[in-house]
């Protein structure tokens, strides 16, 4: 199956819980780290949440 890399741009001091436990769900804990995660809908549907915290890489 096909993957895709997801970088966290922002930090998430001010984000909401919920937004938080989204991503620690895709692996994300620190600033600036690259996870490679399936591409599969619910996966985009977690970036679709978080996408100002978050950049998706090719």
């Amino acid at each position: 199956m096909a993957t895709i890399k997801v970088k966290q741009v922002r930090s998430r001091i001010h984000a909401p819980r919920t937004q938080k436990a989204t991503l620690d769900t895709l692996g994300l804990k620190k600033l600036n780290q690259v996870v490679e995660v399936e591409d599969t809908p619910s996966t985009r549907g977690l970036i679709n949440t978080v996408h100002h915290l978050v950049k998706v890489i090719d």
